[in-house]
């Protein structure tokens, strides 16, 4: 076998509608358009978001600007107050991962802050993203150790 010999499996390949040119050909005059109107036109559809004289969706939006806006780039955490920690035993490791699995997070993909509402009476070891002065003194206080996660 050779290069010249290879051709495409019989079927495979089909010769495009070669629209408009005659009445013989079964495609002649409108070539398949039907009579008038916008889709008969040549460039017919309009620009992109048009919705055929209704006032399209991104103009009945409000605008966005200002201070209306969550900025992109903002971080959005899991708040954890300290009297929430009750739950934990003495000595116990708080982790994002022991956090969840006390059912204490919105969201486990977002990073965890610990805030100081509240009183701790348990010694903690507290692995967190952030933690607020407040609640870091008061951990301290009780006899537990505050790690930030990077």
């Amino acid at each position: 076998m050779k290069l010249h010999d290879l051709k495409p499996n019989p079927g495979s390949k089909k010769d495009r509608k070669r629209v408009g040119r005659g009445i013989s050909a079964g495609q002649g005059k409108t070539a398949g358009r039907g009579t008038k109107g916008q889709k008969s036109r040549s460039g017919e559809g309009g620009r992109l978001y048009r919705q055929g004289g209704n006032l399209p969706f991104y103009r009945r939006l409000p605008f966005v600007r200002g201070y209306g806006f969550t900025p992109f780039t903002s971080v959005e955490f899991n708040e954890v107050n300290l009297d929430q920690l009750s739950a934990f035993k003495a000595n116990a490791e708080v982790t994002p991962e022991t956090l969840d699995q006390a059912r204490l997070l919105r969201d486990p993909r977002n990073p965890v802050a610990i805030l100081g509402r509240g009183e701790i009476k348990a010694a903690l070891k507290v692995r967190v993203h952030r933690i607020t002065k407040s609640a870091q003194a008061k951990i301290e206080a009780a006899g537990g150790t505050v790690d930030l996660i990077q």
